[in-house]
């Protein structure tokens, strides 16, 4: 782990997984909750958090970079379930990489429970963990230039819904009609880091 300062009040923690940035995220905000650390804003990404709004932040590197992290704890969270239907254009080419049927890549993705890693890319659009490394897919070779909102799609480790349309180069294995963004919401973000997430199927693919 390393820290690294950003402007006067903030750090970068770099780490070594996305496993450690999750479990860093969820040890900082269980110190903010009890009071002992003082912060406007923390920012998980794929290997790194955001503290923004430090008052000391050479003592914060200091104290981080010497301290061991425990592993994320388990703890009851709500889940948040999105209807999907897998009807992708690039449903067939995950099955062949996945060496299995389009039903099968469907009752698969369904029947695992994700987790929020991080947000980012676009407001509402959030990086879910949970699948086995090994269906692990490559992006697009050729991203399209128009993705539509509620596009279900895969890249790398990542499940992923696109919140609006915008160009893209993830693999495309369904839709939902959920909103994943909507200022008018108390809460205008659907997706937070550390939400659960199942996909729930509405038909058959």
């Amino acid at each position: 782990m390393r820290a690294l300062p950003v402007g006067d009040g903030a750090l970068l923690v770099e780490v070594g997984s996305g496993e450690e940035a999750q479990a860093l995220h969820a040890e900082l905000l269980r110190r903010r909750a009890e009071g002992s650390l003082t912060v406007r804003e923390i920012v998980p990404a794929a290997r790194t958090v955001l503290l923004d709004g430090l008052d000391d932040p050479a003592r914060w590197a200091c104290e981080l970079t010497s301290a061991e992290v425990p592993p994320t704890p388990p703890r009851a969270r709500e889940i948040v379930e999105l209807p999907v239907r897998y009807d992708g254009p690039d449903l067939a080419e995950v099955a062949a990489f996945w060496n299995m049927s389009e039903r099968e890549v469907a009752r698969l993705h369904a029947a695992t429970e994700f987790t929020v890693a991080f947000c980012g890319f676009a407001p509402g659009f959030g990086y879910l963990t949970g699948l086995p490394a090994r269906y692990d897919v490559p992006r697009r070779s050729s991203p399209r230039t128009s993705v539509p909102a509620g596009a279900v799609a895969l890249a790398g480790p990542y499940t992923g819904v696109y919140p609006r349309s915008s160009p893209g180069g993830w693999q495309l294995i369904g839709t939902t009609d959920a909103v994943l963004w909507d200022h008018a919401r108390a809460a205008a973000a659907l997706l937070s880091p550390g939400t659960c997430v199942r996909f729930v199927p509405v038909g058959a693919p």
